[in-house]
């Protein structure tokens, strides 16, 4: 089993479930014995994470980031940002995961930290994403800053776009390509 942690999942145009239709998904994390965890990009809520922690934090909050809805699971508050902090995972290349009470007071207390803010997220079980991918319900392909990081409407329609290129190469089996292929 090939690891998907730091890929994202492109929903296909025909993936009708609700709770994923036209979504791109970061996977955070993803082993054979446990499935996957994935946070959905591409749902923001009309809430910003200023009104939630005034309801629930007792610290100050100086983010006026807009809170996104994760996914269908319940869970903590979570969020994916671009600073390491000590028992932060590295999702990717500068993305990083904290769902920990201490490390989500100090993001939220600096109001220019680049950080994005969820609640719930998307599980997988063992063997469950494989299974939908052979069944062609998404495509995979390298995240980075300007997918997990992005406010605009359309990350999906651009995302599907990159994953019909992905796939070009992956069944041409070119690993790497530079930013620009004129230059070699």
């Amino acid at each position: 089993m090939r690891s998907l942690q730091g890929q994202l999942l492109v929903a296909s145009p025909d993936l009708l479930d609700p709770n994923f239709r036209q979504t791109v998904v970061l996977i955070v994390r993803h082993t054979e014995d446990d499935g996957a965890l994935g946070l959905v990009l591409n749902r923001p809520t009309r809430t910003s994470i200023k009104e939630l922690w005034e309801r629930l934090g007792e610290s100050e909050c100086k983010s006026d980031a807009q809170l996104s809805l994760g996914g269908p699971c319940e869970g903590p508050l979570m969020a994916l940002h671009a600073e390491r902090g000590p028992d932060d995972i590295e999702v990717t290349t500068g993305v990083f995961f904290s769902s920990d009470s201490e490390r989500l007071t100090q993001l939220l207390s600096q109001p220019q930290e680049v950080a994005r803010f969820f609640f719930g997220y998307a599980g997988w079980g063992p063997g469950q994403i494989e299974m939908e991918l052979e069944e062609g319900a998404w495509s995979t392909g390298p995240a980075g800053p300007k997918h997990v990081f992005a406010t605009d409407q359309e990350l999906w329609q651009r995302t599907i776009t990159e994953a019909a290129g992905w796939e070009v190469l992956s069944a041409l089996n070119i690993r790497d390509v530079p930013p620009n292929p004129s230059v070699n």
